[in-house]
Formats: structure tokens, sequence, C-alpha cells
């Protein structure tokens, strides 16, 4: 027999019943919990005066007057949410259901250090709040997603290779001073799995989302919740030791990680020459634009590489979907043609059956979606909407 679901009983829970955007009526309601239908309409009514509800007109009658349907209402609160990458910032405001109400994206380094690059996220997101004629009430939390480790349980940067003066820095109360609080942090490729997860593959439980840029990392999905390990590094696909293939031009006894062998900077130090240099990421995808053959050549055997550390990682996580992000990655078929070719050889048949290897679909928002379903979700967990509609009541 399948396990017995818990019977919501509080305010928040029975909010849960409404996450799928489907409208119900109090008598459904009465019926999926078996709470009395005084119980039920007290629940409700809490949720309707606290806005997290809206009605939504009449449900089929079977006789009599129609019953009301009640549904879930994303424009009662908004979240802030920022995607920090090395050389670029968006912030956004959205509603609770992840729909961006309005953005700034600007070109800012993360080199520059956590106080200027904390205080322009300051900045954009009350320029977003005026923009969409929102206040700092309505907010219910930041997500901030940043290139580099992150101690999930303090939100504080570890030792980020490419953020200097980030170390240990208190970012969620840098930031909780001047926009409130809660404060959630997470790396890059965390809130982009999530981001991309959220805009189109919803009813997708398990997959990994590949960031291939300057640097390589993944963010993991499974059993439809992300996976940070005990330490918040799950996914640090990028110093994974690429095992020595005989098809790679590698020798042997070359025991370099994945990032060193198929990252940007990696892939630049390949192309670059004094008459022709090319120093970063930009400059390689710039290449690849042009259609440089020796570019090609070398992102499809970077793909290739990276496909030798994803094989792995199927057999192991058995995920539905493989999205390939990051500049790298979407810059054309190459590096996804070498994933492809490696993963669905190497991988054993049944994870690879129904597998689907895909480039990100997101768009430049996806970071700032992934980064505001952080807060969503937190927000809208059974004690955070508890504590919204104590808020509400004491109001």
């Amino acid at each position: 027999m399948p396990p017995t679901q818990p019977v919501p009983t509080g305010v928040g829970d029975v909010f849960q019943l409404f996450r799928d955007g489907r409208p119900r009526t109090k008598a459904e309601l009465t019926r999926v919990t078996g709470l009395a239908r005084s119980t039920i309409s007290s629940r409700v009514d809490a949720l309707l005066a606290a806005g997290l509800l809206r009605p939504d007109g009449e449900a089929a009658s079977s006789g009599g007057r129609p019953p009301a349907t009640i549904a879930f209402n994303p424009a009662a609160r908004i979240v802030i949410a920022a995607d920090l990458g090395a050389s670029h910032g968006l912030v956004a405001v959205c509603d609770l259901a992840g729909t961006v109400l309005a953005s700034v994206r600007a070109d800012i380094a993360i080199a520059e250090g956590p106080e200027t690059v904390l205080s322009w996220v300051v900045d954009a997101a009350l320029d977003c709040l005026q923009r969409s004629g929102r206040t700092l009430d309505e907010v219910v939390g930041t997500g901030i997603g940043v290139p580099g480790p992150v101690e999930h349980s303090t939100g504080k940067p570890a030792k980020p290779p490419i953020m200097p003066g980030w170390d240990a820095f208190d970012v969620p109360a840098f930031v909780t001073e001047r926009l409130g609080g809660p404060v959630l942090v997470d790396n890059d490729v965390n809130v982009l799995a999530l981001g991309e997860r959220a805009t189109v593959w919803p009813e997708i439980d398990d997959l990994v989302f590949l960031k291939v840029a300057t640097g390589i990392g993944a963010g993991i999905i499974s059993g439809g919740r992300l996976q940070r390990g005990a330490q918040g590094t799950a996914g640090d696909i990028g110093h994974v030791q690429v095992p020595y293939s005989r098809d790679s031009p590698r020798d042997a006894g070359d025991e370099r990680d994945l990032e060193a062998v198929a990252g940007g900077t990696a892939l630049a130090a390949s192309l670059h020459t004094d008459a022709d240099p090319v120093r970063t990421s930009a400059d390689v995808v710039a290449r690849l634009n042009a259609g440089d053959h020796l570019a090609v050549d070398l992102v499809r055997q970077a793909g290739r590489e990276v496909g030798e550390v994803l094989a792995t990682t199927v057999n192991l996580l058995n995920p539905s979907v493989i999205v390939i992000g990051g500049s790298i990655g979407i810059a054309g078929e190459h590096l996804l043609a070498g994933v492809r070719e490696v993963v669905y050889r190497r991988s054993i048949p049944l994870a690879t059956q129904n597998l689907a290897i895909v480039q990100s679909r997101s768009g430049g928002l996806g970071g700032a979606i992934g980064a505001a379903h952080l807060v969503i979700e937190h927000a809208l967990a059974p004690h955070g909407v508890d504590a919204l509609v104590s808020v509400t009541a004491a109001d």
C-alpha cells in the first residue's frame, strides 16, 4: 500500500493544496482533507484576508446555487531576485509565481568586491520596485545567485576563486539591513537549475543543469528537490578529474580536472597566439560565431571531455534531462554534440533510454527566476504561509 499522506491541518498546510494553480471549492477541500467545514472556512478566510488566495468565480453546479471557487493569488506578494556573474549582474522583481515584473541588467565585475556589487543590487532592486509599482512592504525575501561556492547554512561565499574579497562575507546581513529579510544566497548554477526547471521543465523531477563558461559547474535537481549536499558543494563537477580516453588528444598522464581541460579559460589559452590574442570565454564565443575551424574543433572536443565526466553522473543520478548552459554551452551545437557523442556511448542503456541532452532555453532571465524560486519555496512553505497570515492578522 502507498504511504499515508499527512492530513493538512494548519493554514499553511491547507494553502499547499492551491500551489498547483487549480481553483478549488471549500466543499472540495473538506473532502480532500477530512477537516470540518467550519475549520476549512476559517483557514480559507485567513488566506483570503492575507491576499494569498482570491475568489475565482463559480464551479459547475449539480443543482442549486453554484459553489464559489478560490485560487492562488501570485500577485499577493513579491520577491527580489539577483543573478550575479563574473562580469554582469541582473536584478528583478517577481511575483509569487516567478513572473518577472521589472528587471535591471548591468555590466559589473564581481571582482569589485561585495560592498560595491551588493550596493548596486540594492539600488537596482529599489529601481525595479518603483518601476513595477510595488513597495518594500510587499517583499517576502531576496534571493541571490553568485558565481562561487556558498555555505548554504549561512549564505556566505566560501573561498570563491573568482570573487576576491567575498570569502565569508555576510551577504544576507548586508542586504537585509537595506532591503529587509530573509535573504537566501546560493551559487549561480543552482539558481540556473531552478530557473530552467521552473520555466521549461516544470514536470521534470530529475534534471542536471551544466554551465560551461569561464568555469564549469552543475546544478542537480533530484526527486524534485535541489541537491546541495552536506556543505553546499554538490555539483562541483568542474573539479572532477577527467578520465583518460583513447579518443582524447590528451596523453594518459594528463590529470587535469574538467575545468582545466574544457572551461573557457582553458579553451582561450589553446586558441591564443601573440598575433591573434584570445583571452576570455567571450573571445572563444566570438571565434565560434565567426566559424573559426580550430575553435569549433576545440569546443567539440571539450564537449567530449565534459561527456566523459557526465556519463558517470548519468549512471549515478539517472536524470531525465541534462541542460547545457553558459556562454560556451549555448554558442552553437558544437559542445552539445560532443557531450551527446560520449554520454550516450559511455552510460548504461537504461539510464539513457529516455534521456534528453539539450541546450538551455530559459534565456537571460533564467538565473534571476531561479533566485526568485529560492525565496518563493521558502515563503510559501507551510511555516512561511503561517507567518504571513499571522502578520496580516496582527495588522
